[in-house]
């Protein structure tokens, strides 16, 4: 584990340490979770999903909304009616 000495800037930006960005492989662009505990931040990186991921879980997603809407008698053809109507758009 390294350990490394940084400063915030007037941003609020910091600095990781290059010894560490290559020893957690982190890029420019590389996604982190922020959290804190009084004085303690905690930076947690995080991995991007591949595309083929996110397509199988937006497809998992239209198959449980599609069960749901049948399940109480909503058919796709009813959606734009649907949407119209709580948006006020008059027919």
């Amino acid at each position: 584990m390294n350990v490394e000495i940084t400063r915030m800037s007037s941003k609020g930006q910091v600095v990781i340490p290059q010894d560490i960005r290559q020893e957690v492989k982190a890029d420019e662009g590389t996604l982190f979770v922020v959290t804190s505990d009084k004085d303690t931040i905690i930076l947690k990186k995080m991995e991007k999903p591949s595309k083929e991921v996110l397509l199988r879980q937006i497809e998992k997603m239209a198959v449980e909304g599609r069960k749901r809407l049948e399940s109480i008698g909503i058919k796709e053809s009813d959606i734009p009616k649907i949407v119209h109507r709580h948006r006020g758009i008059k027919e």
